[in-house]
């Protein structure tokens, strides 16, 4: 009689306390699903945005018809010592065979046979792009690869990339002083070096491009 007394006082929960818990778990169920798909969106969302963002500039053609590029004869100059040849040949022959076809002036085989060596010196520095001052022992001692350096110089006294220093077997304190405000490239690996006269150069051309298209627009 107890047990059934009992049983018929016990409380019952009451309609108000079940929708409540049972809205309450809808609602969590809801927010936890709600919540993933959040979260679960949003790298798509930032990552889309970051691939347009991030989407690259299309270089210009430096070898369209109309570039700038043609408006001289050579992309770059080379001024070396006598005693440096036989690299120079192998830097003019990696940037010819590049896929550019980088157009390079050689003072042993471009200069023009009983011309005056001021003459095809002045010559090759105005009508090139940029110069490449390879800086060895031999070069410190040539009055004529200092003469060109000084040329280059007055063609372009700001450094805007034309100038392209490279120092091989020179310590840093014997770097030309005129040449003191432009950043060089120091030869220790040859094709690393090699690869970076090349970049430089290109580098150069493209801006040159961009300033052209500008001015035209």
């Amino acid at each position: 009689a107890g047990w059934f007394r009992r049983l018929l006082h016990k409380p019952k929960p009451s309609s108000v306390e079940s929708s409540l818990e049972s809205s309450h778990s809808a609602s969590s169920s809801r927010s936890s699903s709600s919540s993933a798909k959040s979260s679960s969106s949003s790298p798509g969302v930032s990552l889309a945005t970051s691939s347009i963002s991030l989407s690259p500039v299309s270089a210009p053609d430096i070898s369209a018809s109309d570039s700038p590029r043609w408006d001289k004869s050579y992309d770059v100059c080379i001024c070396h010592s006598e005693g440096d040849v036989e690299l120079v040949s192998e830097l003019v022959s990696y940037l010819e065979g590049q896929p550019e076809s980088f157009r390079c002036f050689l003072q042993l085989r471009d200069a023009v046979a009983g011309s005056a060596v001021v003459t095809e010196l002045c010559d090759a520095v105005q009508n090139s792009h940029c110069w490449v001052m390879l800086i060895t022992p031999g070069f410190l001692q040539d009055p004529w690869c200092k003469y060109q350096m000084h040329q280059a110089l007055a063609e372009a006294p700001m450094a805007n990339g034309r100038t392209i220093p490279v120092l091989k077997d020179v310590d840093r304190k014997d770097y030309p002083r005129e040449l003191r405000n432009i950043y060089y490239i120091y030869m220790a690996l040859k094709e690393k070096s090699f690869r970076q006269i090349r970049d430089t150069v290109m580098r150069y051309l493209q801006e040159l491009c961009r300033s052209s298209t500008k001015k035209m627009e």
